[in-house]
């Protein structure tokens, strides 16, 4: 007899928690809205704006601003008034990748419901999302190595990464759903291929070229001992041969299919390497000002972004191809 008595309050409290749940779950978006591109673009934003506050933060001596991490002071979360301005810049750092953190998940809790449908949506929010949290990790890593430039250097690389990914998100919000292939030239899609790894290579060597530089973030932090005369000549190289990969691939996307729209996207890709290449020779007359500095670093990740979504769009839906935007010359 107790035995019905103990468990009939229990089912309905049960069903009562799985309904709210159910009931949860579907006030999610299950397409993509307004609401999903907003949170894409601000995904994207995010990222590249924490490059600028980490630069900042590097360009102004304040990389050690909190002495140990997660804490400012080994009694102290926040800066404490002894650590003056260098302490607020770097807690404010910091505390920008809480932001990004927020903008993940909604992003992703926006794109959760169509795993099923668009499963690339919710993988690519949600390796942003581990990619922030690892990226807090190698920070608190360069404070407790004192910035040495090789941790530093991970660290902006990995910077690029999520805004690469970032891009591609954005990118796949927009596009059709499906199967796709490649509707463009072989040739030309080689010849992306070839860019995006130029690309690569051209930001590692800025990063090795800015180990070596002046703007440790710390008057102790070490250097990686390189010389940064010669280094500025050899990140020259990769930057003016992506330069002249980028006018072919600029003048060639004409005769691609007019549905990918791969004018605009690589016509981005050279003006964004325009400004690059003039504010790289700028600073390098002026005697690396960190504000030029700063925007160059900045630019480096739009670099990253505008190259990825010209890759993205090497593709078209099977159905798109169907109805003649394949080019006669994709063999």
């Amino acid at each position: 007899m107790s035995a019905p008595q103990t468990s009939a309050p229990d089912a309905p409290t049960t069903a009562s928690g799985s309904g709210s749940g159910r009931s949860l779950a579907s006030r999610l978006p299950a397409r993509v809205g307004r609401s999903t591109r907003v949170l894409a673009w601000l995904v994207l934003v995010s990222n590249v704006v924490i490059v600028g506050t980490g630069g900042l933060v590097r360009l102004t001596g304040s990389g050690m601003g909190c002495e140990t991490w997660p804490y400012c002071t080994p009694e102290s979360l926040v800066p404490t008034q002894e650590l003056g301005i260098h302490g607020l810049i770097e807690f404010g750092n910091r505390t920008l990748t809480g932001v990004l953190v927020i903008v993940a998940l909604l992003a992703f809790l926006s794109v959760v419901r169509l795993w099923r449908t668009r499963p690339e949506l919710p993988r690519l929010t949600l390796a942003i999302g581990i990619g922030i949290i690892l990226q807090a990790v190698i920070g608190g890593i360069t404070v407790w190595l004192h910035l040495h430039p090789s941790i530093v250097g991970l660290h902006y690389l990995l910077s690029a990464a999520l805004v690469a990914i970032a891009a591609a998100y954005v990118v796949r919000v927009y596009a059709t759903p499906g199967p796709r292939e490649r509707a463009v030239a072989r040739g030309y899609a080689i010849l992306t291929h070839v860019t995006s790894a130029v690309v690569l290579i051209t930001v590692v060597i800025g990063i090795l070229l800015t180990g070596s530089g002046p703007h440790a973030g710390d008057d102790a932090a070490a250097r990686n001992g390189l010389d940064p005369i010669f280094w500025q000549h050899v990140h020259s190289w990769p930057a003016y041969t992506l330069f002249a990969l980028t006018i072919v691939l600029f003048a060639w996307s004409f005769r691609m299919p007019g549905a990918l729209r791969l004018p605009l996207w690589t016509g981005l890709l050279l003006g964004v390497e325009l400004v690059q290449i003039a504010i790289g020779l700028w600073q390098a007359r002026t005697g690396l000002p960190i504000v030029l500095v700063n925007i160059h670093m900045v630019l480096a990740v739009c670099l990253v972004a505008a190259m990825t979504a010209v890759v993205l769009h090497l593709k078209a839906p099977r159905a798109m191809l169907a109805d003649g935007v394949r080019s006669t010359a994709t063999s």
